[in-house]
This record gives C-alpha cells, sequence and structure tokens, in this order.
C-alpha cells in the first residue's frame, strides 16, 4: 500500500506552524463510521472494511476430522445457546500451541495454526493469544496476516480494551499500513500516552516526520508528561526534518523538565546535532552525560566521521577503550568505515581482530564495512574471502563487494558477481545497479553496460536515476561517444542534474571538446555556482586547446566571485601515522631525503619514457603549482612512503583534489620500476596503480 503524507517538511518549518498545521491524511481507506462503534460489548453483524473487502479469506482447508490425533487436544465447553447447533469450544491447547510458537519466533508457524480458528469462528480466544498472533504479524511484517487478523477479531466480536487498541495500533505501523493506523488512531475512544507515543514513534519510523512532530504538540497540550522515550522520538523528528532549532528548544524543555541526563534523550540529541551539522553542541551533550555508556560514545564518533572529522572519531575511539566501556559491532562497523577514509590498513586489521575477539565475527554489518575498506584500498581478495565467508549477506554485503571490484576496473568479476546474487536470489536495488554500471565505466565495458541500464526497468521494475544516468553518460564518455552522451541528458525523463552534466563535462576535457564542454561547464554555473572544480576544468579545456582569452575570462570569472585555487594537499600514514605534503614542501624532518628520493625516481622513470606534461595548466592546481610539478605533492608522498616502508609494502594515499596528468602518468611508471601497488584516492575515485597501469584506465 503507498503510504501519504498530507505534510511537507522543509528548513523554513516553525513551531507556530507546526503547532497549526492541519495534518490529515486522505483516510478513504476504512469504512466511514467512526471505529468507536465497533468497540461496543457485543457486535450482531459483520463489519466490512474496504481494506477487507478482497482476497483476504482464508485458503479452504480440510477441517480436522472427529478421528484426527488432534481431537484430544480440543476441550469441550458450554453449549453456545439454543437453536445452536455448533458447540463453542475453548480449544485451549491449539491457543497454548500458538502462543509457544509464537514464545520461540515460530512465526510462519503459528499463523499457519491461525488458519483453524479462521475457519471455526465460533471459538473462544482469548486476549494472550490474540497479542501473540498481532506479535507473529509483527514479527513477519505481513500486510496480508494484519488484515487477516484484525478482520477475524472484529468478526469475532472482540471486546477491545485500551492495551489491544494499542497493540492493534502498533501491528498496523509495524505493517507499514500507515493509513489505516492514522485512521484507528484518530477513532480512538480512549488515547492514553502508550497510544500517543506509539503513534509518533511509527510515524517517526516511516519518515514522516512533520506529522509526528504535529502530533506531539497535540498531544503535549493534553499530558504535558516529560517521557524520556517520546522525547527522544520527536528529537528523532526534528533530525529527520534537519531542522536544529526544533531540536534545541527541545533540548531546553528536557533541561527544565530533568530528563536531559536520560541515556536516550542524550544518545538522541548527540544524533540530532551531528546530523544538523553542529558537532560542537554535539561533543557539548556528550561532554556532559552523567554516564557515557556504549551507545551514547558509539553516536559521537560516528557523528565526528559523518562530517569527515576521521581523526577525530579516531581518537574518540581511544578514548573509549581508556574509559573501559564495551564495545559492539556498531562500534567495530563505525571505525571500518573510518579505516576507508583514512586509508589505515594497521587499523582495519586491528578492527577486524577486535571483531573477531569481541564475538562479533559473524555480523553481517560490521564486516559489510570491512569488505568494502579492503575492496577499497587494494585488498580485493581479502575483501572477496570475507565477502565468501559470511553466513548472513545482505543486498548492502552485495553492493559493497560489486563496487570494490567495480575501483579495481574489474568489470567482468563484478558482472559475474552480479549474475551470481540473482542466482541466489537476491533483490537488487538502484544501489546495485549503480556498482554495476559504474564498474562496466570504469573497465569499458559498454555494450555490457548498456544491457544492465536497459534491464533496470525491463527486468527488475526499478526506473534509472540521475546517477544511472550519469554512470551511462560517462561510460558513453569513455568510448568517445560525446554526441551520444548529450543525446542521453536530453532525453532523460528528469531535469538533468548536476551529476549528468559532470559526466559530460569530464568526458569532454578526457577528448578536448571545447563546444560541448563550454555548454556542460555553463550549465553547471547555474547549479553549482561556488564549485571551484567546474571552473577549473573548463579553463584546463581552454588552456589544452589554445584558447587563451577564454581562459581569461574564466579566472576573471573566479576573482569576482572571490573563489580561490588551494594548493593540493596529500596524506599517507606510515607507522599509524599520517603525514601531509604540499606541493614544493620543505617542511618535513626527512626534506633532503624526500627530494633525493624524487629526483631518482624521476631519472629512473624518464628512462621508461616519462616526459613531463607542462604545456597546459593541470587538474585543480594554478600556475605557480604547476611550476613545481617535479615535487607535487603527490610525488612527495610517495616518495616519503618508499623511503620509509618495506619493499613489500602497498603504498596508500589519500588526496583533497583530483590527481593531475602528469603525477598520474608519473606514478604508473614508479609501481612498475619500484615493484609496489600504490592506491591513491584522490576527489575523484580510487586509483589502483601497479605494474605501469592504472585501474581507471587513465579516465578520471
Amino acid at each position: 500500500m503507498a503510504m501519504e503524507s498530507s505534510i511537507t517538511c522543509s528548513q523554513g518549518v516553525t513551531l507556530d506552524q507546526l503547532r497549526h498545521c492541519k495534518c490529515g491524511l486522505p483516510l478513504s481507506f476504512f469504512d466511514p463510521k467512526p471505529l468507536a462503534s465497533l468497540m461496543r460489548p457485543s457486535l450482531s453483524r459483520v463489519v466490512r472494511f474496504s481494506s477487507l473487502e478482497s482476497g483476504l479469506r482464508p485458503r479452504p482447508m480440510q477441517k480436522p476430522s472427529k478421528s484426527d490425533s488432534r481431537e484430544e487436544e480440543f476441550v469441550r465447553g458450554d453449549a453456545a445457546g439454543p437453536g445452536d447447533g455448533r458447540i463453542r469450544k475453548p480449544i485451549l491447547s491449539l491457543c497454548s500451541q500458538i502462543e509457544k510458537l509464537v514464545f520461540f519466533k515460530r512465526y510462519r508457524e503459528a499463523m499457519e495454526l491461525f488458519e483453524y480458528l479462521e475457519l471455526e469462528g465460533s471459538f473462544d480466544v482469548g486476549t494472550s493469544t490474540l497479542d501473540g498472533l498481532i506479535s507473529a504479524c509483527i514479527g513477519l511484517r505481513s500486510v496480508q496476516g494484519a488484515k487477516r487478523l484484525f478482520s477475524y477479531m472484529i468478526r469475532i466480536g472482540y471486546e477491545f480494551n485500551t492495551y489491544m487498541m494499542n497493540r492493534v495500533l502498533l501491528l498496523h505501523l509495524k505493517c507499514g499500513m500507515l493509513i489505516n493506523a492514522r485512521k484507528l488512531f484518530d477513532d480512538m475512544p480512549h488515547k492514553d500516552l502508550v497510544s500517543w507515543t506509539t503513534i509518533i514513534a511509527g510515524l517517526v519510523d516511516s519518515g514522516i516526520y512533520g506529522q509526528a512532530f504535529g502530533l506531539f504538540l497535540e498531544m503535549w497540550e493534553e499530558f504535558s508528561v516529560g517521557e524520556t522515550r517520546l522525547f527522544a522520538t520527536v528529537i528523532r523528528a526534528s533530525s529527520g526534518m534537519g531542522i536544529a532549532a526544533l531540536g534545541q528548544q527541545l533540548h531546553s524543555c528536557a533541561v527544565r523538565m530533568g530528563i536531559s541526563d536520560d541515556m536516550f534523550v542524550g544518545c538522541t540529541l548527540i544524533d540530532m546535532y551531528s546530523k544538523c551539522g553542529s558537532i560542537e553542541d554535539a561533543q557539548c551533550v556528550f561532554d556532559n552525560m552523567p554516564e557515557k555508556t556504549t551507545v551514547g560514545w558509539n553516536s559521537i564518533i560516528a557523528g565526528y566521521a559523518l562530517h569527515g572529522h576521521s581523526e577525530e572519531a579516531l581518537n574518540l575511539y581511544y578514548e573509549m577503550q581508556d574509559s573501559g566501556a564495551e564495545m559492539d559491532h556498531f562500534t567495530f562497523s563505525i571505525l571500518a568505515r573510518t579505516c576507508t577514509r583514512l586509508a589505515s590498513l594497521d587499523l582495519a586489521s586491528q578492527v577486524h581482530a577486535g571483531l573477531i575477539r569481541h564475538g562479533f565475527g559473524l555480523d553481517t554489518v560490521a564486516n559489510t564495512a570491512l569488505v568494502d575498506f579492503y575492496s577499497k584500498w587494494g585488498k580485493i581478495e581479502n575483501a572477496r574471502h570475507l565477502f565468501d565467508s559470511m553466513p548472513e549477506k545482505n543486498v548492502i554485503s552485495w553492493n559493497a563487494m560489486l563496487a570494490g571490484y567495480g575501483n579495481r576496473g574489474q568489470g567482468e568479476k563484478a558482472l559475474e558477481l552480479f549474475e551470481q546474487m540473482i542466482r541466489v536470489g537476491m533483490v537488487p536495488n538502484h544501489v546495485t545497479f549503480l556498482a554495476v554500471l559504474s564498474a562496466c565505466g570504469y573497465s569499458g565495458l559498454f555494450e555490457q553496460g548498456w544491457e544492465v541500464f536497459q534491464s533496470m526497468s525491463r527486468e527488475y521494475n526499478i526506473k534509472p536515476r540521475p546517477m544511472h544516468y550519469a554512470c551511462m553518460i560517462d561510460l558513453l564518455g569513455r568510448e568517445g561517444l560525446l554526441d551520444e552522451a548529450f543525446a542521453l541528458i536530453r532525453g532523460a525523463p528528469f531535469k538533468p542534474t548536476a551529476n549528468m552534466w559532470a559526466a559530460l563535462l569530464t568526458a569532454c576535457r578526457a577528448h578536448e571538446n571545447v563546444e560541448l564542454g563550454r555548454l556542460a561547464a555553463e550549465k553547471l554555473y547555474g547549479m553549482e555556482p561556488e564549485k571551484l572544480n567546474n571552473y577549473i576544468v573548463l579553463l584546463n579545456i581552454y588552456n589544452s586547446s589554445g584558447k587563451v582569452q577564454e581562459a581569461e575570462e574564466v579566472v576573471q570569472t573566479l576573482q569576482r566571485k572571490g573563489l580561490t585555487l588551494r594548493y593540493t594537499c596529500t596524506w599517507i600514514e606510515i607507522n599509524n601515522k599520517s603525514n601531509a605534503f604540499l606541493p614544493g614542501d620543505r617542511c618535513h624532518a626527512q626534506t633532503e631525503e624526500i627530494y633525493e628520493k624524487v629526483d631518482s625516481l624521476m631519472e629512473e622513470i624518464s628512462k621508461r619514457g616519462f616526459v613531463r606534461q607542462e604545456i597546459h595548466l593541470l587538474p585543480d592546481v594554478d600556475e605557480e603549482e604547476a611550476r613545481l610539478a617535479s615535487y607535487h605533492s603527490e610525488k612527495l608522498a610517495i616518495a616519503f612512503g618508499l623511503i620509509n616502508s618495506g619493499d613489500w609494502a602497498p603504498l596508500q594515499l589519500v588526496q583533497s583534489h583530483r590527481i593531475c596528468n602528469d603525477c598520474h602518468s608519473a606514478i604508473k611508471l614508479i609501481s612498475a620500476v619500484t615493484r609496489r601497488r600504490i592506491v591513491f584516492r584522490d576527489a575523484s575515485r580510487f586509483h589502483h596503480f601497479k605494474d605501469g597501469s592504472c585501474s581507471c584506465g587513465d579516465y578520471w
């Protein structure tokens, strides 16, 4: 059932607007008669709901015969009454079996036994059995089961009390029947605090934050109760809307009511401030927590990691270790993602060992994060071994491995893995196709990529999104089919996005198509007027094609907008210590040794045909930096890594800008003469250099 929401949340929403808004849903799903009329002591008729009109009757089954061995399970009760030929039976043993199955989480079997109750509507079924069946439907997330069960309760004339109405409300919310749930809530004759908390939490879980906040304000006028979990839930709503002001007012209210020190409220505040970009406020909340639990540590570490503050996240992890707080699988998952940003193989090994040592070696989420790390940072064999050993894989696990093959330029293996994914019955999502299309693009598999792109809607009923179109534009651009790429943009069923134009602009840079590149750049100007890279790429196109006047106009535009070119910075981690280099950097303690190493490397690769590129301005650097081409930050960092690591160790580097053409050509040859694997993460993608070649195929 499609979920509908009548409130659109935006940054401009205020408390007063939310207080006066009408949070109604189109509620035509139910019979217009209020549910209160169905909660009377007796029901003399069967009430039909439009959601139960068709397709909800249990499938025909053969009723147990008297000679059946199950007969001994049925306990006879009193006759139903004069004129009723049937005997009203409580069937205590059957109900007991259902409750036991639910207790042991054997929900499907419990629902199979429920079919006997549906066939014999005259049976007396207690609240505990119905409550158990609600748990079974929730556990299965079965919309069909929920409809059948609620229909059955109405049909047998079950007398709903507030507790059971709250349970039915939760059932509808957990099964995604939001319109039904809202109608149930509105028609409840008596709502307690649990009722309000249930509906608000359900809406927040479903991403309908505006309605949740509006209901909270209605509830507050009636109850004004500082229930901690409810406050935590509403803070999540403000986080989902991205409106820090709402969260701050809730924070102030929680302080006045004396519940700000509660673990749930504190952790939710940390998460809210982090997601709204106020990491300092998140740190303040964490510092003032009276007891720093595992969840609290995870929240603040994740907050720093979310904003790219990987070093701070790592320092907090060490503080967590020193504090004696227990680590869980979420801790290790966050650390694994941090390792990916820091390019720290040593830390990743520690995380992997800690995961196993703490008993989380089989955890799907943490292992998926490690698969992502290993595949991105040159350990594709380790990634595949870990992936194959995972007892349970979700679609995110498959996507991580697919993306790993794509980053390594191993498109054929990505396609093989995709076929295996389909064979085992895993349903791909839009991220899966993004990974497969990217893998085809990195490997130049045009025909296979086009077939995958067409199969999305044809076979899997997934409409291609702008990012999928960007992948296809990239793939066409690699083949030099710029006119076809431009036609794909014009034929898209939606307005072209910045990513689509950026993919075309990159292709124009690679193939030096000035006119089409200028068109793409102008489109990007309007969408991302403050993004420096768009200007730089166009500037490089003009310089490489000798259009000096046009290049000067771009420079003047940069000056007029106040945009300045920043020096490239390259990081490399050696012995668990991060080292940063700028072009022409002479601040390092090993400067003389580093420069001597660079000179010897340049001399060595020159013998293999390397010629320094100094014809035109290089990507993302200015003219002064271009004059320092022999001592770019990339070359200095690599020289430092070669000096301070064993001959067998791969080098892993991170850079803030797109790697320049000159350094890319040099690093390919350096990997050949030193027989080192070099993994380089720039602003564009991962580059895996080995034996004189790069995984990007010289297209980035």
